[in-house]
């Protein structure tokens, strides 16, 4: 919906035409074609003129004819501008123009559309009644798009407000398209029968649409029958759409209904209703609300054999099944699979059977409705009767919303008293008085505030009166009169004039709602001639339109709270829902134990509700206040230990877990914690339980969302490991098997643990094996499900602009409460609200159309709480903008209790930042990460240090950090070797080499010992060990990458721990070996990359090759702790290096570098011992003073500046702390027990300096 100004159509139509042209659309798709223009002036009417020259036939736009436009004779609220079309259109948008030079325009209207010229239905934006902005002076050109386009013949234009210097003036054109439909009608005894084909072929789903139009609120509309007997129904019920089920092809077989949509269905209006039917579900729609239902199982896979519309068939016959709950009315565009059965009917296909009169046409009785609206709405008719023997017949039908209000109230003659006609408590009263004093009092009827229409009649003949509603269904009540009762002149319904002045007293409500079908003794009252003054009075109607609304259909009241309502409101009845507020949208239970716990709450059961105002509903849990943590306890139906009891015949025992709590309870509940656990535990005595990792388990339990998914892990173990707790822990009672009970003992023993991993969890169902034999006996316990903490995943964006509250919600796949940064977008214009987090998709929610627009606020601006709210939010918030403007928020937390400027914490959001086993250390408004640890560099220790070797190149790193030789000791060298003893380690390397064989690294040892890694003559991987002196060297081959001599990179990684060494190469399988050496690297002495120059301590098979040095390419290499190539490479003056030829630091290293070569940075490292390197001379180097002076000055900034990083490095390392965040929260590869633990470091990183705090 939307207001524009411009001098016309055109410009609108070029720009629709552009955007069609952009995106491909057809001249189809376009709807506004100008329908007033060319119309003759016979097909425009109002309810006056002001002169022939002020006629409705001038009301055309842009038009000078006659006075310019139309102008009824008096301007008021009364008045009406009335356009007939010719036939049903598609209308998009109106447009509305001034009365031509004059001060006469409307500023607001309403618009009216009907197919008949009568039952007007009142354009609605939102389902609120609105008015349409208008005009601003007599010559513009003010256009309104329709929310939603409307198909009629005839538009009326009512004004409600105009230029206040003028009167009413009005030029107008609607735009739009032809309209075509099939029509048909039914009235209650006629039918339509579609038959599918035998073995026609099924569609995946089953879709029926359709346009309906009745006066009835009852009567079946629809039956589709699929096999076996099993049939849809569309019935209508008291003006509700019902959609239910049968089994039985009769009418009369119980259904089973499955829900009702839409109200008021009786209004004589269409109605646009669809079945979307799948195999397990099903969309139900009803105008612009739809469902989706559950189909039950019993009707899964209802194949429609036969669809009847209308009266249905009798059995065996083709008669139709005559019922007064047969559809009466029209329908229109009757679809089956986009199939036009209206259309088959017409050309009499043999598919489509026609049941009793059905004509090709739609047959409306015409029936003028009057609305009252307000307290000051009456309407008066004058009795015209004479009648000598005092009889008197009043009829009229009503409907509302109200239990109290004024029907119908008249003088009785000769002053006998004053009869009122009224509702009370939705009863029906009839009361006479006479000065105060009640002569005769009747009731009848009951809840007749439902919104359906009622008949009412008041018949008095023959000194007796009767009051009936309804009537031979409703109810009727009788008195024998003393005194006459008839009208004395006037009747007035629905309320009286202001004042006193035609003697009609009113002392009850006024009424609200609608009436029709009005009668005096039989003489049906014209309300046509009522509008046109030529009959009776009245003030502040609507006739020819009833304007109930149905607040209630669907329902605003949330959580199951009961909507009732009147003519102008609804209200929610909340008790027993667990919500409060207007809407019934506020929990009034908390969400966690956790929050019970800070209102001061002890141990005890409380009622969570886990989403808050979400859909998910309270549950009653056990909240255990008594440990450090806050526990919510959710029980099952067996809880303690079970023994089981074999049953004959069956090898498995099955058990199910039933919860105190729903399934989407259960689901939220874990979603929402920040830990949740559940004991499993199985005690046995020669019955095994989960056999081996390779072999077939003998028991299993399913769990997570239903039904649960198989795991064959117990409780204590990790998820697909098929073992025990024991098992991860490496203390079974058989070290052969990985539980203690599948050590097949005859002795009771148990395999007990927690299961931890909240996507498997709640336990469901657990299958025992192993059961049958003689001597088995085992004993289960599932314990309760226990979680703690509360996890944030949901953001609202919640506003108000005078329309109630509305809000934009995004779901986070992530905890928000995870002590990391998250950024928050929020914006409200006038189109449309909008909200992200992070990097997910934005939620967007439409502006109301009809409101206020701008959002006035006046208040403080509360940020993490208010001073009503008890709990507020805890923890950080920094670059706060509001309309692009950043608040300081430091300066203003230094002066506010509770909160503190600065945030620490940055490392727990971007400390995964810091790669390669980095380690992040905090600062005060950020981070960096520290490299010292790791074989990479860079800020993020993401670049990896490479250099290329040749033949005679050599890096040798001494061990002496972290295992410091103590000098002044007197002691011989071997009293320290003790220090330098591995039991394991950890080698990673990447390559690149043509040579085959070739020495990657060697380790060496004082006691003669050694580790060397390097490429045979086959190009595969060796390992040799020589961790004995006395013993020949142990050669690991693997044998899972072949050709690693080709000149690709590939990595090793190597480790070892005691006897046993894993090996993988590349992203192949790793490989385990075992040593059969004492498992001891005694005295480790040094660590050689490139060529050894001390080969005496080695077999001569490779000495010989070490002494052929490495050519090629070296990388990210790494020796538990040690990083010896970054050390060569970046501070060979400041560490244990010694480097004998050529080493340039390289790229070479770069997965993406394919010729590591070509490309290299020639940089040349020479030896400690002096020696000159043996790379290519300097090139076109300048030697001239200024250049020497130059280089001396750069040589002394960089010491200065090397100075201050190695003490401000050393000032940080006192106080800073190191945590690894190499893959935060997963778990590490390493052993627990590894003695060599990989480091992190990190590298340093000033993030952004935003203003923050914390609260």
């Amino acid at each position: 919906m939307g207001t524009t100004r411009d001098a016309g159509i055109i410009p609108r139509v070029a720009w629709l035409l552009l955007l069609l042209g952009l995106s491909g659309s057809t001249a189809e798709d376009v709807c506004d074609i100008p329908l007033v223009s060319k119309l003759l002036p016979s097909s425009f009417r109002s309810s006056s003129q002001l002169s022939s020259s002020h006629a409705p036939g001038f009301a055309k736009l842009n038009r000078r004819d006659g006075a310019g436009g139309w102008s009824p004779l008096t301007s008021d609220r009364y008045q009406w501008l009335e356009v007939d079309l010719g036939e049903r259109t598609k209308i998009t948008v109106v447009a509305t123009q001034g009365r031509y030079g004059s001060s006469d325009w409307l500023t607001s209207y309403q618009l009216m559309f009907s197919d008949t010229g009568h039952n007007w239905k009142q354009y609605r934006q939102e389902d609120s009644i609105g008015s349409v902005p208008g005009n601003t002076n007599a010559d513009s050109v003010v256009q309104y798009k329709l929310q939603q386009l409307v198909v009629a013949r005839f538009l009326r234009l009512i004004p409600l407000d105009w230029n206040p210097s003028g009167r009413i003036g009005l030029r107008l054109e609607t735009y739009g398209c032809p309209y075509t439909s099939d029509v048909v009608s039914l009235d209650g005894y006629s039918g339509l029968v579609y038959r599918l084909s035998p073995g026609s072929r099924r569609a995946q789903k089953d879709v029926i649409t359709l346009k309906l139009k009745t006066m009835r609120n009852s009567g079946t509309l629809l039956q589709a029958q699929g096999r076996e007997g099993f049939s849809l129904s569309l019935e209508l019920e008291r003006g509700k759409l019902l959609l239910l089920f049968r089994q039985g092809r009769a009418l009369s077989a119980e259904p089973q209904r499955l829900v009702f949509l839409a109200s008021l269905l009786d209004d004589q209006h269409w109605h646009y209703v669809a079945v979307e039917l799948h195999s397990f579900h099903l969309n139900f729609t009803v105008d612009k609300h739809t469902l989706m239902v559950k189909i039950p199982t019993e009707f899964h896979h209802l194949d429609i054999e036969e669809l009847s519309v209308g009266a249905v068939p009798g059995l065996d016959t083709h008669k139709p099944f005559h019922s007064r709950r047969n559809f009466h009315g029209c329908l229109e565009n009757l679809l089956f699979n986009a199939l036009n059965l209206i259309e088959l009917a017409k050309l009499k296909d043999h598919k489509v059977t026609l049941l009793g009169n059905v004509t090709f046409a739609c047959a409306e009785t015409v029936s003028v409705a009057v609305t009252f609206p307000g307290p000051q709405s009456f309407l008066q008719f004058p009795w015209t009767t004479l009648s000598s023997s005092g009889s008197m017949l009043i009829g009229f039908q009503f409907r509302t919303w109200n239990k109290a209000g004024l029907l119908l109230t008249f003088d009785l003659p000769q002053q006998v008293g004053v009869a009122w006609l009224f509702l009370s408590e939705a009863r029906l009263r009839l009361q006479i008085q006479k000065g105060g004093r009640v002569l005769l009092e009747l009731s009848a009827g009951s809840a007749l505030s439902d919104g359906q229409w009622h008949s009412v009649e008041l018949n008095c003949r023959r000194s007796r009166l009767t009051v009936s509603v309804d009537k031979d269904e409703g109810a009727s009540a009788q008195a024998s009169l003393s005194f006459p009762v008839t009208v004395e002149s006037h009747l007035f319904f629905g309320g009286c004039p202001a004042g006193d002045s035609q003697g009609c007293r009113n002392h009850f409500n006024a009424f609200q709602g609608c009436m029709r079908l009005f009668s005096l003794d039989n003489r049906v009252m014209d309300l046509i001639a009522v509008q046109q003054k030529q009959l009776g009075n009245y003030s502040d109607l609507q006739i020819d339109v009833c304007g109930i609304i149905d607040r209630c259909s669907p329902s605003r009241c949330e959580h199951r709270g009961l909507c009732s309502q009147t003519w102008t409101v609804f209200h929610c009845n909340c008790s027993d829902s667990g919500y409060s507020g207007a809407t019934c949208h506020s929990s009034v239970y908390e969400q966690s134990c956790e929050a019970y716990k800070h209102n001061g709450n002890t141990s005890g059961y409380f009622y969570i509700d886990v989403d808050g105002s979400g859909p998910i509903k309270p549950q009653l849990v056990y909240c255990n206040m008594t440990e450090s943590d806050t526990w919510m306890i959710i029980q099952h139906n067996n809880t303690e230990l079970t023994r089981v009891r074999p049953a004959p015949g069956l090898d498995q025992h099955l058990v199910h877990f039933n919860y105190s709590s729903e399934e989407e309870q259960l689901i939220g509940s874990i979603s929402q914690s920040q830990h949740c656990e559940q004991e499993l535990s199985y005690h046995c005595r020669k019955s095994r339980l989960l056999n081996t990792p390779e072999g077939s388990p003998f028991s299993w339990w399913l769990g997570g969302r239903t039904p649960g998914r198989v795991q064959t892990y117990w409780g204590g173990a990790h998820p697909g490991s098929q073992q025990c707790a024991c098992g991860l822990q490496g203390d079974c009672v058989d070290p052969q098997h990985y539980c203690n009970c599948d050590a097949d003992s005859l002795e009771w023993t148990e395999d007990s643990g927690l299961v931890t991993h909240k996507e498997n969890l709640p336990v469901r169902s657990l299958v025992v094996g192993d059961i049958q034999r003689p001597e088995s006996e085992a004993v289960y316990r599932v314990g309760p499900l226990r979680c703690f903490g509360d996890t944030s995943t949901r953001v609202v964006f919640s506003f108000d602009v005078g329309n109630g509250p509305l809000e934009v919600q995004v779901e986070s796949t992530v905890p928000l409460n995870d002590n990391r940064w998250h950024r928050i977008q929020a914006e409200r214009n006038i189109k449309e609200a909008s909200l992200q987090l992070d990097n997910l998709p934005v939620a967007a929610q439409e502006a109301p159309a009809d409101g206020h627009v701008h959002l006035q606020l006046n208040s403080q601006l509360f940020i993490g709480g208010t001073a009503s709210r008890q709990r507020g939010f805890r923890g950080c918030i920094r670059s706060l903008q509001l309309n692009g403007i950043t608040l300081d928020l430091e300066e203003r937390a230094k002066i506010t209790p509770g909160v503190r400027p600065g945030c620490p914490g940055h490392c727990s959001s971007y400390g995964s930042l810091c790669r390669n086993q980095g380690c992040c250390v905090e600062r005060t408004r950020g981070f960096h990460c520290d490299c010292s640890l790791s074989a990479y560099t860079g800020v993020f220790c993401h670049t990896e240090l490479s250099a290329s070797f040749k033949s005679g190149t050599s890096v040798r790193y001494t061990f002496k950090e972290p295992y410091e030789l103590t000098r002044n000791s007197s002691a011989l060298p071997s009293s320290i070797y003790t220090d330098t003893t591995l039991r394991g380690e950890n080698v990673s390397l990447n390559f690149r080499t043509a040579q085959s064989p070739a020495l990657l690294l060697y380790v060496s040892s004082y006691y003669r010992e050694y580790m060397a890694v390097l490429i045979n003559k086959h190009d595969k991987l060796e390992v040799r060990y020589k961790l004995e002196g006395n013993r020949d060297a142990e050669v690991l081959r693997s044998s899972s990458a072949k050709n690693l001599a080709n000149g690709q990179l590939h990595s090793i990684t190597i480790r070892r721990l005691t006897h046993t060494v894993s090996v993988q190469v590349d992203q192949n399988a790793k490989e385990d070996f075992n040593l059969t050496s004492d498992g001891e690297f005694n005295a480790i002495k040094s660590l050689v990359l490139g060529r050894v120059h001390e080969p005496d301590d080695l077999d001569p098979q490779l000495a010989r090759l070490a002494s052929l040095g490495f050519t090629g390419c070296l990388s990210v290499v790494q020796f538990n702790s040690i990083n010896p190539l970054k050390a060569a490479l970046l501070h060979p003056d400041t560490s244990p290096i010694i480097i004998t030829g050529p080493l340039v630091q390289s790229s070479c290293g770069s997965a993406a570098s394919a010729n590591p070569y070509a490309a290299e940075n020639k940089h040349h490292i020479t030896d400690q011992s002096g020696s000159v390197g043996s790379g290519q001379p300097l090139v076109n180097a300048i030697r001239t003073d200024s250049a020497l002076i130059g280089g001396v000055i750069a040589i002394v900034i960089f010491v200065i500046l090397t100075g201050l990083a190695i003490t401000g490095r050393y000032l940080y390392q006192r106080k800073d702390t190191c945590r690894n965040q190499e893959g935060n929260g997963v778990k590490q590869e390493d052993s627990p027990d590894f003695p060599f633990s990989n480091q992190t470091d990190s590298q340093n990183l000033s993030t952004e300096n935003p203003k923050e705090y914390f609260i």
